[in-house]
Order: C-alpha cells, then structure tokens, then sequence
C-alpha cells in the first residue's frame, strides 16, 4: 500500500489541518491536559499510560476520571506507583471507567511498578536489547512483560496486543504523547530511544473514516493491518514524523467536512 503517492492535494489539506490543530489549544480540550501538567517525567509517564488507558467514551468523562486518577494518588503517580502500601492501594478499589474498575487499576499499579523495577523504566519495556524493532512487535513484547506479575485474567484485555490483530489506538497514542517533539505545545516528547519514526498512527472509527475520505486508507477494518497501510502511506509525507498527521486527521473529523470517496 505504501508504494501509492499520496495526493499533492491530500498532502497540502493534511498540512493545513495540522497547523490548525497542533497548537496548545488543543490540549485545553484534550485528556493530554493531564500528563501535560506534570514536569517530572516519571510522574508524566505514568498518569499519561493510566489516561491513555481509560480513553474511550466521551472526553469530557475521559478528562474528569483521569484527574480523578491524580487525586487518588496523592498527586504524585511515579511515587505512588514505586512506594504505595497495601492500605494505600485499596484506596484506588472505588474507581470506575465503563469496564476499567478499581481492581484492574491496582494491577494496572502494581505492573508499573514491576516495569520500572525489572526493566528500568516504562519505555524500557518496548524495547529489545536497547532498540524497540517493529512496533507491532514491542507493543506486544511490551505487553507480555507488564502482565508477567501475577494478574486477574479479565484485566488482560484493557492492553492492547497487535499480534492479536488490536488496533492498539491507546498504547499508540501514549506512545506519541512520550515520544514526539513538545515544540508546539501538544506532545510532551520525554522519550529518546522511541524514535518518532518508529510511531504507529492511533487509530479508531473517527480517523479511520477521514483517511478514508480522504483516500490513505482502502482497508474497511479498523485493525492492525489497517494502521500499518495508513502509517506507510503518512511516512511518505514525514518519514522521520509520520504520527503527527494523527492530529491531522483528528481535526478534520472533528470540522466535519469530508465525505467519503
């Protein structure tokens, strides 16, 4: 799919629409707001997977419950995650998201830890001797090792495995909070091995539909084989930046003004 030139004029109206959007306006609006708020990078890092993680339904929602997250943990994720007591952890057993509930946050808690313990750090745990490879690949490596504690089953399924055919909207769209540029505000841009070439696009059905539209995607699913035509197809436009048309994307959907071919 990569090998099909991308429209000039596809290329111009995604260049526009991301000048338009990538601006610290969107944050204001955007559940990024909240590892946005943090300078210290283990405390961005892990309140940004924990918000990424329940970002579905109604940003708004999304925005509320991710603050509540910070609260819970005294406004200090990275030290709650390393150093939080048993009593401190039930503290987190009332929390609901739609089907996250307070029992997969204190796993969700308890994996971070072990990450940060085992593997030195959450982007450490991507990687594969010091390289994350293929990012189909390292999200599921990734994966592999954030459930090697022992974990409820059912809490297995609110992270995402691409060699399962996922999508993986949530973990790409961590992955570009850490690891794009923080130039114009939107990104915060903490990582350093991750490279934002190596970042696959977040996909879901709203830009799905405007790739779509505008002729970048031809696969109706919404799956893994998906992201990787649409990824290719963005790499000929920034090949050192593909992701940042995510936000592109994201603003023509919300404009509303394609149809689609």
């Amino acid at each position: 799919m990569g090998c099909v030139p991308v429209d000039m004029r596809v290329r111009r109206l995604l260049e526009s629409a991301y000048r338009r959007h990538a601006t610290p306006d969107f944050v204001a609006h955007d559940p990024l707001q909240v590892p946005r708020s943090f300078a210290a990078r283990g405390d961005a890092e892990v309140i940004g997977f924990l918000t990424a993680t329940i970002a579905w339904g109604q940003r708004r929602t999304i925005v509320a419950n991710a603050w509540r997250l910070v609260r819970l943990m005294d406004g200090a994720p990275g030290a709650f995650v390393d150093a939080a007591s048993a009593r401190e952890l039930a503290r987190l057993a009332p929390f609901v998201h739609r089907t996250f509930n307070g029992g997969d946050l204190q796993q969700f808690v308890r994996s971070l830890r072990h990450l940060r313990r085992t593997y030195g750090g959450i982007e450490e745990a991507f990687l594969d001797e010091g390289s994350v490879g293929d990012m189909g690949t390292a999200i599921a490596r990734f994966k592999r090792r954030f459930f090697e504690p022992r974990h409820p089953a059912r809490t297995r399924k609110h992270v995402a495995d691409p060699s399962r055919g996922s999508n993986a909207k949530r973990i790409n769209m961590f992955l570009r909070w850490m690891v794009r540029t923080s130039a114009e505000g939107v990104d915060l841009g903490l990582w350093t091995t991750i490279r934002p070439a190596d970042l696959m696009v977040p996909l879901d059905v709203h830009t799905g539909r405007t790739a779509r539209a505008l002729g970048l995607l031809t696969r109706s699913q919404d799956d893994w084989k998906s992201v990787v035509e649409l990824t290719e197809r963005l790499r000929q436009l920034d090949p050192l930046d593909p992701v940042k048309y995510d936000l592109a994307l994201f603003g023509l959907g919300i404009e509303g003004t394609l149809t689609a071919r």
